[in-house]
């Protein structure tokens, strides 16, 4: 049982060791030089540092404002101008408090939810549940606020299960006694073992603060400048890999806290074993140097462990439907990375044009020239291009960025010769990239889809199309990351992490930054993202946007007239119910995100508050009886490939059909359409 394990938590709040101490210190020292050496815009350390990574730093701890008290703060508060000096002196003992308060906090809460269990809960609407996303919202006077917080809790997610197992509430209501008495300790014990989660997961929950606060501390710098573990740099240099080292095992938790298997990739060791399944539950993980019993535990350090370079052998305890236990070891092998792989498609049937989706401006980080995205979009635009297409949309929608070398390549595929970007150091020295190769690979009209979630490389070789006037921009207004990223090691003797650090910054070739700004589309299309603070500029410590003297002049293609087909882009918007319904979903999400909402508890008032968000959810996804739009075919190279193989067939037939309803590629088609037949 869970509660079993409590005691001994009780009795070992963890203290920082004299070797802790050190490889924290050496840490949190080694981040100051480094940062004023190679950041772009380094902050002084100094009282100003202190008072705003102290905030941060409480922010990331306990971002939800659940377990330390306003007297906790009141104690930490002596750090707030102190940081600084903790560093200039060597003197991280500091961080020891952080570590044994939190202990604490979550141990009570652990004792909390255990009490409930032999107290009767009240669902007669004495207390109130308030939903907010206000951020100045203030910690908890004393520990009996937060007690109440975990009752509530408690009784809100009983109600919800009760209301999942029977939606007609005279039913949930009649029958609610009996269904609390049988659930009550299965909710809790699920409350419980998220928090164990804290306390037991990777590096345990020193770790986890100390970890925490180098995070704070390089954020305070600009928030794409991180600290990363060796698995988490793995993780992430993964993501940008066209191929990577994986067992390809896929792991979710499910709502009882099981960690299973949600998804095999095809061709993966794991694959070619065959004793692996969908919703196989993992028990343990065990290599030659570690091992992880799976006992409230996050899915994070299970990919954590399957990504640890140093666990290339695992054996899996695995337990199947059937309830048998097997341990199966397998290995990594190298496999391609099917997020980061792109396929070109056909949209249209008289007119044609090609279409590719770019996920990411992924790179081979083992190969010697470590062509990645250009290489892979070259070989479809040319499977494109026999099939005689009249014009391109590339779709960047979602593209959180990557390789800045790739983006410079695959602007050099577009243009005939020029710059196509100028990066600034920390020391003002400005280099202007120029395109690797003279003459264009593709010279017909091209569309590029944008949103607000397109960043960094995306924006790169957005803004870069548009100053050439080589592309018409759709969409949304871009993520406004104007800034490149190295990822140095702390320590070339000692694994002591390492820092992804800002150290360039980019401009457009005309000398101006997109930094914080984002790039502006051609033509504006409604987004459901719309008014939502999740841009660069909403970030704390974002870089300011500036500009500067362009030293190499580009020569763009002849102005595009944007009137004609903006009025008829916007006359069709307006007349859409797609677009209608992409309107009134923006503006229910806003009101419901930003909007408080505060009701008293009670199985009416929650029944009440779920049927609007499922409303509101219904009236959004629910009725989009959205048909085709437009035809949408694989190439010939393509289908050939599919010929082959019977499973692929089904998944590219999906995801045609959703391609064929998407009604910002059916706009991107038209505004296409529009273009080539007004130049002639």
């Amino acid at each position: 049982m869970i509660k079993n394990l409590l005691y001994p938590f009780l009795l070992c709040i963890p203290l920082l060791t004299n070797a802790q101490d050190n490889v924290f210190c050496n840490q949190l020292t080694t981040i100051d030089s480094l940062i004023k050496v190679a950041h772009y815009k380094p902050k002084a350390t100094n009282d100003s540092l202190s008072k705003h990574v102290f905030n941060l730093f409480l922010k990331q701890l306990d971002a939800d404002k659940r377990y330390y008290t306003k007297k906790d703060i009141a104690t930490f508060k002596i750090d707030q101008f102190q940081i600084d000096d903790y560093i200039k002196n060597k003197n991280c003992s500091f961080i020891t408090k952080y570590i044994q308060v939190l202990t604490q906090r979550i141990e009570q809460s652990i004792q909390y939810l255990e009490n409930l269990k032999k107290q009767n809960l009240d669902y007669s609407g004495k207390d109130i549940l308030n939903f907010s996303q206000d951020e100045n919202a203030g910690f908890y006077k004393n520990h009996e606020e937060s007690q109440k917080y975990w009752s509530k809790k408690v009784r809100y997610l009983l109600v919800i299960e009760a209301l999942e197992q029977d939606s007609i509430l005279e039913n949930a209501k009649a029958n609610f006694k009996t269904f609390e008495s049988l659930n009550k300790e299965k909710v809790i014990d699920n409350q419980i073992c998220l928090l164990y989660e804290i306390l037991n997961q990777d590096g345990g929950i020193t770790n986890f603060v100390t970890e925490n606060f180098l995070n704070a501390f390089i954020q305070y710098q600009d928030p794409n400048s991180t600290y990363f573990n060796e698995t988490e740099k793995t993780v992430f240099e993964n993501s940008l890999a066209i191929q990577q080292e994986t067992f390809g095992i896929i792991t979710k938790k499910t709502k009882n806290g099981e960690i299973v298997i949600s998804h095999i990739i095809p061709g993966s060791s794991a694959f070619k074993n065959g004793s692996f399944e969908k919703d196989d539950v993992i028990k343990s993980l065990t290599s030659k140097v570690s091992n992880l019993q799976i006992h409230c535990t996050k899915n994070e350090d299970v990919i954590r462990f399957l990504n640890n370079s140093d666990n290339k052998t695992v054996t899996f305890k695995i337990k199947k439907n059937t309830g048998s236990i097997l341990d199966i070891e397998i290995s990594k092998t190298a496999l391609k990375v099917e997020e980061n792989s792109i396929t070109g498609y056909i949209i249209g049937e008289d007119t044609t044009f090609g279409y590719i989706k770019i996920p990411s401006f992924y790179t081979n980080l083992e190969s010697y020239n470590k062509r990645g995205l250009t290489a892979d979009f070259a070989k479809e635009l040319y499977k494109l291009q026999k099939e005689n297409i009249k014009g391109l949309i590339i779709d960047l929608r979602f593209n959180g960025g990557g390789s800045m070398q790739e983006a410079i390549e695959l602007s050099g595929m577009f243009i005939n010769k020029g710059p196509v970007s100028i990066i600034r150091d920390n020391k003002n020295e400005r280099f202007t990239f120029r395109d690797p190769s003279r003459g264009t690979f593709f010279n017909k009209p091209i569309v590029i889809l944008i949103n607000n979630y397109s960043a960094s490389a995306s924006e790169f070789f957005a803004s870069t199309m548009q100053d050439y006037n080589r592309a018409i921009l759709i969409g949304s207004t871009t993520h406004g990351k104007s800034s490149a990223q190295v990822i140095l090691p702390l320590s070339e003797k000692n694994n002591l992490g390492f820092s992804k650090i800002t150290t360039e910054v980019f401009y457009r070739v005309t000398g101006k930054s997109l930094q914080s700004n984002g790039v502006t589309p051609d033509i504006a299309l409604p987004s459901i993202y719309d008014g939502f603070k999740f841009n660069e500029i909403d970030k704390p410590y974002a870089l300011n946007n500036d500009t500067i003297q362009a030293t190499l002049k580009h020569i763009p293609l002849p102005k595009i007239n944007f009137t004609n087909l903006i009025t008829k882009s916007k006359a069709r918007v307006n007349n859409s119910a797609d677009f209608a319904l992409v309107k009134t979903a923006n503006k229910k999400l806003l009101e419901n995100y930003y909007n408080e909402i505060s009701f008293a508890l009670t199985l009416d008032n929650i029944y009440k508050h779920q049927q609007e968000y499922k409303t509101m959810w219904q009236s959004i996804f629910g009725n989009n009886k959205t048909r085709p739009k437009i035809t949408v075919t694989n190439t010939l190279s393509t289908n050939e490939v599919l010929s082959y193989n019977e499973n692929e067939k089904t998944n590219n037939q999906k995801l045609l059909g959703s391609l064929s309803k998407d009604i910002y590629i059916h706009e991107a088609s038209l505004i296409l359409t529009n273009f080539i037949n007004s130049n002639h």
